[in-house]
């Protein structure tokens, strides 16, 4: 059950690339334990939003404040140890590794032993990698990639690889996980286990998921809020039923008829 309380907060956001406005005073909230869908059609601002709060792109304006911190002024590799993580449009994995390879170097943050414990592989270090280990192999039941644990990422289906980079954020451990367009490509099979396992992670870890999608069906069954962006504004926010009936969306993707 989602929080009342926002969770993560993004208030009057502008973002410019020379004339170009990807962003004009987008405001939304995140609440914890909730599935936020951002929607639009192409070019709405969306992934750009993302790469706001995960520190990709620099805002001009405004902040998005989590845990007491200001995003907008914090350095993006100081970011992710924050308890957020994201996937990207295009799978960013290291394709030559394999699938626990991938997942492994993922949790390079969370390493908190040194060179010399590392070199003779004893205490401390011995200890982190057998954590390191047992957390991946739930990351890996829970996505059901047991099949591929060995192989390169590189020989596996596009479809098997976006489960992989969704593994690849998990491992992180976030509070928050950012998924951009994460069905993006995908037959309707593999998009209803990607669906399934987006619900799992939200139900059984309490993750809070901002979600890009353009699968308005998947949108509208796994989300509890729905933020429209259109132009790099925000045009509509509620949940889905109400998002669904706004004219202002249906304007938006239809045009005015």
């Amino acid at each position: 059950m989602a929080d009342s309380r926002f969770f993560l907060e993004a208030d009057s956001l502008n973002l410019s690339f020379g004339k170009l406005r990807a962003l004009t005073d987008v405001s939304f909230g995140l609440r914890k334990g909730e599935i936020l869908g951002i929607i639009g059609p192409n070019g709405a601002g969306k992934t750009c939003l993302l790469n706001c709060i995960s520190g990709f792109y620099l805002p001009q304006e405004g902040e998005i404040l989590f845990k007491g911190k200001d995003l907008v002024k914090t350095p993006p590799h100081k970011i992710p140890p924050l308890g957020i993580s994201r996937t990207f449009q295009n799978v960013e994995l290291y394709t030559g590794l394999s699938t626990l390879d991938n997942l492994l170097a993922a949790r390079h943050m969370l390493i908190d032993y040194g060179v010399l414990s590392a070199i003779f592989h004893f205490g401390k270090s011995r200890r982190e990698e057998i954590a390191h280990r047992r957390k991946i192999e739930d990351i890996i039941k829970i996505l059901e990639i047991e099949d591929i644990r060995d192989h390169p990422v590189g020989s596996l289906p596009y479809g098997l690889r976006k489960r992989v980079e969704l593994g690849r954020a998990l491992v992180q451990e976030p509070e928050i996980l950012l998924l951009d367009e994460p069905m993006a490509g995908m037959n309707v099979e593999e998009k209803e286990d990607m669906a399934r396992f987006i619900i799992d992670v939200n139900e059984l870890n309490g993750t809070s998921i901002v979600m890009i999608e353009h699968d308005m069906g998947v949108v509208m069954d796994i989300t509890n809020r729905i933020v429209v962006l259109d132009f790099g504004t925000k045009i509509s926010e509620g949940t889905p039923a109400e998002v669904q009936n706004d004219p202002n969306v249906i304007k938006a993707y239809l045009g005015n008829g």
